[in-house]
């Protein structure tokens, strides 16, 4: 019985060990790969020209008299949930609102 006992305490700690080291790879492997692969850059870029890309159809929506045409409004759309996902500021969201309360004409 103390043999058993022994056994489990020691499988135990071996899981222990195994679960805490894969915690820690995990914890490492993000920061990683994001400076391995130039990640950050990457996604910078993409918020970058997302920003821009909404800014267009938001100034030309403006220069309209606040209408949208469907295919742009469609896009905004995409494009402000993909900005927002890649981390984008609260800065889009009152250009977003804004666009929202655009007329879409088609």
């Amino acid at each position: 019985m103390r043999r058993m006992s022994h056994s489990i305490s020691m499988i135990m700690q071996v899981c222990s060990f195994i679960t805490s080291l894969a915690a820690a790879i995990a914890i490492l492997a993000k920061p990683v790969r994001e400076k391995l692969f130039g990640i950050r850059k990457i996604e910078d870029g993409q918020r970058c020209v997302l920003r821009a890309k909404m800014l267009d159809i938001y100034y030309r929506g403006k220069d309209n008299e606040n209408k949208i045409r469907q295919y742009d409004f469609e896009n905004f759309v995409l494009m402000y949930a993909a900005y927002k996902a890649l981390g984008g500021n609260s800065f889009v969201d009152k250009i977003n609102n804004e666009v929202q309360a655009m007329e879409v004409i088609t």
